[in-house]
């Protein structure tokens, strides 16, 4: 398990499989993230978990409360640039009702501490829709990420376009935040 002080970071097992499949099938959920979602089957999700074993290119998580052990999410790190020592990351909470509780930022610094200081990546990438202000906050604002850049009109939702912002964290970016709010110490 990948520890953070709130939530643990775990593998996705068959059990959680139900939950996904209902998150997945979520629109108000999916509408505040990148990519585009068709509902999905049940088989298509246990398909999609069946192909999780052995990639070491594309890591997937279930979050849980370390209180609970209650599933709140999934994060990632995929495409990782084992070479050029870089990833993209992504997540999301399930339940509306844990949004803005501190759940997500300290699923961000696990994944940062888990990327830079156990697997040596040197920087994360990720992006978010425009109107996703909560996200924006999170990373920009609390988590030490940089918007790099953005992409007019890239994303259709609510019957326009939207820009999607590029965000990134360096490993030094990282340190500087963890060194500056004493994170891991508080």
């Amino acid at each position: 398990m990948i520890a953070g002080k709130k939530v643990g970071l775990r593998a996705v097992e068959a059990d959680d499989l139900p939950t996904l499949h209902r998150w997945a099938n979520d629109a108000e959920l999916w509408s505040n993230l990148g990519g585009w979602r068709f509902p999905s089957s049940f088989d298509s999700i246990q398909r999609w978990f069946a192909g999780l074993k052995d990639n070491a290119l594309n890591q997937r998580w279930v979050i849980e409360t370390l209180d609970t052990h209650a599933l709140i999410g999934t994060a990632n790190l995929v495409d990782i640039d084992w070479k050029n020592r870089h990833a993209f990351h992504g997540m999301m909470l399930g339940p509306a009702d844990l949004r803005g509780q501190g759940y997500g930022r300290d699923t961000v610094m696990a994944v940062m501490r888990y990327a830079f200081d156990e697997l040596g990546l040197e920087r994360l990438d990720g992006d978010i829709i425009e109107y996703n202000e909560a996200s924006v906050g999170l990373y920009v604002g609390r988590c030490g990420w940089k918007e790099e850049g953005r992409q007019r009109r890239w994303h259709y939702r609510r019957g326009r376009f939207w820009d999607r912002i590029l965000v990134g964290v360096t490993r030094e970016d990282y340190s500087a935040l963890v060194q500056a709010s004493g994170y891991w110490s508080a």
